[in-house]
């Protein structure tokens, strides 16, 4: 009895711990299932979390097979269900071939793991969105057979759409910060440098390594408003952004001129985000230079350095304005330099222009800088003179200005030249109220300032305009007269002093117009220089000239000389000793029956330059001579070197013989310096028998004027001379020159 119930109870035990033992079984193999559960759904929440998808290949069978995760309307997931894929359907077909190729290099064991980036459909289990869609996949292998071969790869597979487009911006934008021209740098909230673009090396002369780090003073201009960068980067911090032009430093020292644009950016979206500052810098320094120079050249002549006649036109406008508010006086000085075109055509254009500059800066330092002097084109200058209190301000202004015109100017090449200014005065509100007319007016004076004589001024009247028109009528006729025959040559003859004998004769020019009347010539020469008429009427009087005297000296009077005068366009256009020679072959005439005559002041202009043109008439044998002595302010250096014959003394000093001390020295000066230097003297404009008996007194050689005789024509002036003296009984010629 005792053994059946230790037995029952050894059964009772040992059913008792098997039940035991069950039940643990049960409840480790319940607590293995919820741990399995727990880590797949960790696994799940994960690929969740990352967007990433699970999948499994079969390399035997080419099989894939992704593990997709289900969710219902409101997000939640229910449950991950496998589908599979054919991969040459899912992948892009232009990816495909590059899959493959990496898949076989990691089943040859190439790599240590498969990874490709490639697109899928979207409408595959790999992919959320869109038709096409990148994903990056990654797996390795964990099947292999029994020779290590794989056979089964696993692994997950990421969209990467999104990420692949920013960083395709981001390279976008990269490359367009490598390649733009502007510097652009990031700053941080402390305008410490955090990056900069290669341009910026180029601009300021630092690398990337030598600013990160580094604050923005490191540009700061030590010499144009250093405080300007301070104050740029205030206002961006607290205004967001700032643009603006500032001298920056470059690494080598050098300061340039920028354009800059900075705006403040965050790091993140919200307004608590670190601040960073983005800057973009331009070099306009060579641009800003370029302005200068086209506002200067807009505004400046290039050669002289003087305002040009837009910044004439500008200053004039604003001292009128000024003029009318103070009720004071502004005069244009309008200036012409007289017989400039002359200098040009003999010396050439370079030394013309080193003349203009230092005209320029002769007439400048006459006027004071205080007034603006301004070039308006070739050799015409204008003078703006403001607060004048009466007109007579001007005039003293002007005379100034002729006086330092006497000295000779003296250009870079150091050659001297002698030159003269015509001046025309026009006032405000006296003659005109706006620029252009002052202008005009002061321009019709000094036209009639050259038709004075030259080197003087002449203020604006009224009358100015009718002989403006008149001067522009004569132009317009002048150029028919020669060929309308309306043009002759008359002849006031020379009496020589000592023997009371004629010498011979000047040839003159003057105009009958059937429209106009006897045309003055004073009127029409100056106007056949300006066009270049000249040239062929001096031809056509040399001729005509010759020609008289040639028939002189067939009636007998073989001694007689002639006097011709010669325009300087003559003298310094083409080759007037050659039509010259020619002349005097067709008309078998001596040379040293001709004389040439030039005015003092047009030989004086360039003597150095007259001279050598001067001696081809002298080795012709032609006689030179001086005319109007005493007007041009000769250098006596000058006038020794010239190849001279005689000085014709003006007729201004002859007519103050008899009452004015002054005229009557400096005509017997005269005489003795021209007798010291070996020359013959005659004088102009005898017209009483006083002023003969004078000249005659101080041993003048020859006289000329009405005192003598009027101008005749040939034939009238021929029987004057035979009256005079009758003609020798042989003629001889005169013998000719020597060469």
């Amino acid at each position: 009895m005792a053994a059946e119930t230790a037995l029952a109870l050894a059964v009772i035990v040992l059913l008792a711990a098997t039940c035991l033992a069950l039940l643990a079984r049960v409840r480790a193999a319940r607590r293995g299932a919820d741990a399995l559960r727990e880590r797949e759904r960790g696994f799940r929440m994960a690929l969740w979390a990352s967007n990433q998808r699970y999948w499994d290949f079969h390399v035997p069978s080419a099989c894939l097979r992704y593990l997709v995760a289900r969710q219902d309307r409101q997000g939640a997931e229910h449950d991950f269900s496998s589908e599979h894929a054919d991969p040459a359907a899912v992948i892009h077909p232009d990816d495909l071939p590059g899959v493959v190729d990496r898949m076989h290099r990691y089943v040859a064991g190439e790599t240590a793991e498969f990874a490709s980036e490639h697109r899928v459909r979207a409408d595959s289990p790999a992919a959320t969105r869109g038709e096409w869609v990148w994903i990056r996949a990654r797996g390795r292998a964990v099947e292999h057979d029994v020779d290590g071969t794989v056979l089964r790869l696993a692994g997950t597979s990421l969209d990467i759409d999104r990420n692949r487009a920013v960083e395709r911006e981001n390279r976008i934008a990269s490359e367009v910060l490598r390649s733009m021209n502007e510097a652009v740098a990031v700053l941080d909230a402390h305008f410490r440098f955090l990056s900069v673009n290669p341009a910026f090396t180029r601009i300021t002369g630092y690398s990337a390594a030598e600013v990160v780090g580094r604050g923005a003073e490191i540009l700061d201009s030590v010499q144009h408003e250093p405080a300007r960068g301070r104050g740029m980067r205030d206002a961006v911090e607290r205004e967001d952004r700032w643009s603006g032009e500032l001298w920056q430093r470059h690494g080598n020292g050098e300061e340039f001129l920028c354009a800059i644009e900075a705006a403040t950016v965050r790091a993140a979206d919200d307004a608590r985000g670190e601040r960073m500052y983005v800057v973009m810098l331009s070099d306009i320094t060579l641009q800003k230079r370029a302005e200068e120079e086209l506002r200067y050249l807009a505004n400046f002549d290039s050669l002289t350095n003087l305002p040009n006649r837009s910044l004439l036109a500008e200053r004039l406008s604003r001292a009128i304005v000024r003029a009318r508010r103070e009720g004071s006086r502004v005069a244009v000085l309008f200036l012409d330099l007289d017989r400039f075109k002359d200098i040009n055509d003999s010396l050439g254009h370079a030394t013309g222009d080193r003349i203009l500059r230092a005209v320029a800066a002769r007439l400048q330092q006459a006027v004071g800088h205080g007034q603006t002097v301004a070039r308006l084109a070739g050799d015409e200058f204008t003078v703006i003179l403001e607060d004048l209190a009466a007109p007579e301000d001007a005039e003293r202004v002007a005379r100034e200005i002729i006086m330092a015109f006497e000295a000779p100017l003296v250009p870079e090449d150091g050659q001297e030249v002698s030159v003269s200014p015509s001046i025309g005065i026009s006032l405000y509100p006296d003659h005109a109220q706006v620029p252009t007319e002052l202008l005009k007016r002061a321009d019709a004076a000094m036209y009639q300032a050259k038709a004075a004589g030259r080197r003087t001024y002449m203020r604006y009247d009224d009358s100015m305009e009718a002989s403006i028109r008149r001067r522009a009528t004569l132009a317009g006729a002048l150029h028919k007269a020669l060929d309308r025959g309306e043009l002759r040559v008359v002849f006031q003859p020379r009496l020589a002093l000592a023997d009371a004998r004629i010498t011979g004769a000047e040839a003159l020019l003057r105009w009958s117009s059937p429209e106009h009347g006897e045309i003055a010539p004073t009127d029409f020469i100056p106007l056949a220089e300006e066009n270049g008429m000249i040239l062929e009427i001096g031809e056509w009087v040399l001729r005509e000239a010759c020609l008289a005297l040639q028939r002189w000296r067939q009636h007998g009077l073989t001694s007689l000389t002639m006097s011709v005068n010669m325009s300087v366009l003559q003298l310094l256009r083409g080759d007037f000793a050659e039509v010259v020679r020619r002349v005097l072959h067709d008309t078998d005439i001596p040379p040293q029956a001709l004389e040439l005559e030039l005015t003092e002041s047009v030989l004086m202009a360039n003597a150095a330059q007259t001279a050598v043109k001067l001696q081809a008439f002298r080795e012709l044998g032609v006689s030179l001579a001086i005319d109007d002595f005493g007007t041009g302010y000769s250098s006596l250096a000058y006038l020794k070197r010239l190849p001279i014959t005689t000085i014709k003394i003006d007729q201004t000093f002859i007519a103050d013989l008899g009452h004015d001390p002054e005229g009557a020295a400096i005509t017997t000066t005269v005489i003795a310096m021209a007798h010291g230097l070996g020359l013959t003297v005659v004088a102009e404009g005898v017209e009483n028998e006083a002023q003969a008996a004078f000249l005659a007194r101080h041993r003048c050689d020859e006289i000329q004027g009405y005192w003598v005789s009027r101008p005749l024509d040939a034939v009238a002036c021929m029987a004057f001379i035979r009256n005079r003296h009758p003609p020798a009984r042989a003629a001889e010629p005169l013998p000719a020159a020597a060469p």
